[in-house]
C-alpha cells in the first residue's frame, strides 16, 4: 500500500538522516512481482512489475540509474519503506507480503529510501516530541527521572515504549508493549520516592514496573490476575489520606473500585466507590486541581462531557463538577502535573479525528487554574498522530 505524506520538513529531515548509503542494485529483467525475493524492496521500470528490476534490503541515498525511471514497486520486507522525493513529498510503502505491489506517477520524483518500523518515522520521531517547563513545586508524580520536568511515555504502533523527558528528546525503553491493554502511572508505588508504572496484559495480569529514577524500569512485579474484568484502570495518587498512592478501576458492570496502595509494591483489598461508572469511557488522575491538596479525578462520559470529581482524602469524592463538553475529540488524556511551570497541575491531551474536522494528533495544553477549572487550550505540537497511546 502506498501513501503520500507531504510535509515541508520531510525532505530536509530525510536528507540529514540518509547520509551516504548504497545505490540501488540492478537485477535481471523480470516480468512479475513474484520475481522480488522475500525480504527485499523491488522496483521496475515498467508498469505492472515489468522491465528492468532493482532490489534492495538496505537504506538507499539514491536509486542511482533508476532515479526517475521507476513505475512499479513492491515491498517484501517486514518494514515500512519510506520514499523521499525531490518535490518535498514522502510516500510510505507498507509491507506487501505476497501482493502484487503498485505504481503511480509520483515514482518519477522519488530518489531515496529508508526502512522504519512505523509510518510516522518517515517524517517524525518514533515518539511524540514533548516539552515541559521546570516546575517550582514537586507534585509527587509525573516526573519519572527526577529532573523537575514532567515526562511522558509514548507507545508507537510497533509496540515500542519511549521515554520523553520534557526537553523534546526521547529514548527507547523497550518493545513488546502492544501486549498491554492498559498503562497508567501516578506517583511512587514501591516506597522509594520514584514514580512507577502499572500495565495490564492481554491475559488480565496487572504488572508493576518499578522505575529506576533515570527514565527506565526494573524487572516487573506481578500485582495480581483477573484485571481483564476492568474496563478502565487509573493510578490516581493518594485518595485515602494515608500518604500512599492508590489505584482506581471501573469494572464492566459499572462499579468503581479503589485499591489502596501499601507503598510496598502491592495493593490492599479493594473498596467500592460507587456504581454507574460504565457511563464513563476515560478516567485520569490529574492530582490536585482545586487547591485543597487532595487528589482529584477526571472522567469523561460517553456523550463527551468531562467531569471533575474532587477528592476528599477519605476514599471518596465530593459532588462532581462539569468541566465542559466536546471532550470525545480526545484520544488520550495525559495527567503529569505542572507542565507550564507555574506550579499548578495541568492537563494535556492528544486529539482524535473528531477534533476540528479531523485534526488528528494535536497535543493540547489545558493550563490549570488551581480552582478546579482550566484555561483555554493551547496547541503545543501538531505531530502526535500515528501513536498507540501516550501516558
Amino acid at each position: 500500500m502506498h501513501r503520500a505524506m507531504v510535509r515541508g520538513l520531510a525532505v530536509a529531515t530525510a536528507g540529514a538522516v540518509l547520509g551516504v548509503l548504497p545505490a540501488a542494485v540492478p537485477s535481471q529483467a523480470a516480468s512479475g512481482a513474484g520475481a522480488c525475493p522475500m525480504g527485499y524492496y523491488c522496483g521496475w521500470t515498467g508498469s505492472d512489475a515489468t522491465g528492468s528490476m532493482m532490489k534492495t534490503k538496505t537504506n538507499l541515498s539514491s536509486f542511482g540509474a533508476f532515479n526517475g525511471k521507476l513505475k512499479w514497486t513492491v515491498n517484501r520486507t517486514s518494514s515500512v519503506a519510506c520514499l523521499y522525493g525531490t518535490d518535498g513529498t514522502v510516500h510510505t510503502d507498507l509491507p506487501d507480503g505476497t501482493g502484487g505491489g503498485g505504481g503511480g506517477i509520483y515514482l518519477k520524483v522519488m530518489t531515496s529510501l529508508r526502512f522504519f518500523k512505523t509510518e510516522r518515522e518517515c517524517i517524525w520521531t518514533a515518539y511524540g516530541q514533548w516539552y515541559s517547563e521546570k516546575s517550582p513545586t514537586k507534585a509527587g508524580f509525573g516526573d519519572i527521572n527526577g529532573d523537575g520536568r514532567a515526562d511522558v511515555l509514548s507507545r508507537d504502533t510497533a509496540g515500542r515504549l519511549w521515554f520523553a523527558p520534557g526537553d523534546n528528546s526521547g529514548r527507547l525503553i523497550g518493545g513488546g508493549w502492544n501486549s498491554m491493554t492498559a498503562i497508567t502511572r501516578h506517583g511512587d508505588l514501591t516506597g522509594d520516592g520514584i514514580e512507577d508504572l502499572l500495565a495490564r496484559d492481554t491475559t488480565g495480569k496487572l504488572w508493576l514496573y518499578p522505575a529506576t529514577g533515570r527514565g527506565g524500569f526494573l524487572t516487573r512485579r506481578l500485582i495480581g490476575t483477573g484485571w481483564n474484568t476492568m474496563s478502565r484502570i487509573a493510578a490516581a495518587g493518594d485518595l485515602t489520606g494515608d500518604g500512599k498512592n492508590d489505584v482506581l478501576a471501573a469494572d464492566k458492570t459499572g462499579k468503581l473500585w479503589l485499591y489502596p496502595g501499601t507503598g510496598h509494591s502491592h495493593v490492599m483489598p479493594r473498596r467500592l466507590v460507587g456504581g454507574g461508572w460504565n457511563s464513563m469511557n476515560a478516567l485520569t488522575g490529574p492530582g490536585d486541581l482545586t487547591g485543597d491538596k487532595k487528589n482529584d479525578l477526571l472522567a469523561r462520559d460517553t456523550t463527551g462531557r468531562l467531569w471533575l470529581y474532587p477528592g476528599t482524602g477519605r476514599s471518596s469524592f465530593g459532588a462532581r463538577k462539569l468541566i465542559g463538553s466536546g471532550w470525545n475529540a480526545m484520544e488520550s488524556f495525559v495527567s503529569v502535573g505542572d507542565t507550564d511551570g507555574d506550579g499548578i497541575n495541568d492537563l494535556n491531551t492528544v486529539t482524535n479525528e473528531l477534533y476540528h474536522g479531523g485534526e488528528v494528533g494535536r497535543q493540547l495544553l489545558y493550563s490549570g487554574t488551581g480552582r478546579g477549572t482550566f484555561r483555554a487550550a493551547k496547541m503545543v505540537n501538531a505531530d502526535w498522530s500515528e501513536l498507540n497511546g501516550t501516558f
